[in-house]
């Protein structure tokens, strides 16, 4: 009938152009799609990595090599070693000043040096780092050399039983390296990490300071 407009929607059709069939073939061509992208993943899932090259890595004992206090030391472990139980019960002679205590990357007293930054032995492998550069307190000064820090500790009686001892001069020291001038502010949150129980905070931050004040910056 003239002048009469004919209703898209009665053929299947839209007015932008789309048909129902157009839609529902374009919805089965995307679940193929998905559905071969998920077989893909689930494929490459189930594969997974190559079993021969992982009983390499983690099957048995390996040699290191650590550099530790500007030594190579040879030491023979279990991938999942930590650091800490390498140097104390591993390296012959042992070393000792790091002590574990929590075993739990709480309390610091076995914090050593891992290229001049302040870290938790326990919870460092071995195995990560070799390649880098270790230094314990026994690399920070000897009974007959202290260092700055060593040496304040003992002037400003600022250790009890001792465990955490070596933790908190090891944290100062790298502390002084990169501020060679703190105030006591600065000192408390370079040994946020580490635990006294015997509570001998304020001959800690007094050794501390009394060590910058020295002028001498920890090597």
């Amino acid at each position: 009938m003239a002048g009469t407009c004919e209703d898209p929607s009665a053929k299947g059709q839209s007015p932008s152009g789309w048909t129902r069939r157009n839609f529902l073939k374009g919805v089965g061509v995307a679940a193929v799609s998905a559905d071969a992208v998920l077989g893909s993943v689930t494929k490459a899932a189930e594969a997974g990595p190559d079993a021969k090259a992982l009983n390499e890595i983690i099957d048995g004992p390996v040699k290191l090599t650590l550099n530790i206090n500007d030594k190579d030391r040879q030491v023979t472990v279990e991938p999942r070693t930590t650091l800490l139980s390498a140097m104390r019960d591993r390296l012959e002679p042992a070393l000792t000043g790091p002590k574990l205590v929590c075993n739990a990357a709480t309390c610091g007293a076995c914090t050593v040096l891992l290229n001049g930054k302040p870290v938790y032995g326990c919870s460092v492998l071995a195995i990560d780092a070799v390649g880098k550069k270790v230094t314990t307190v026994e690399g920070l000064g000897t009974p007959d050399h202290l260092s700055p820090v060593q040496q304040a500790f003992v002037e400003k009686d600022a250790m009890m039983c001792g465990y955490c001892t070596s933790g908190f001069v090891t944290s100062v020291t790298a502390l002084l390296r990169k501020n060679p001038n703190p105030n006591e502010h600065q000192v408390r949150e370079a040994c946020k990490g580490n635990f006294c129980r015997c509570g001998t905070y304020p001959h800690i931050f007094q050794a501390a300071l009394a060590a910058a004040k020295s002028g001498s910056t920890p090597t």
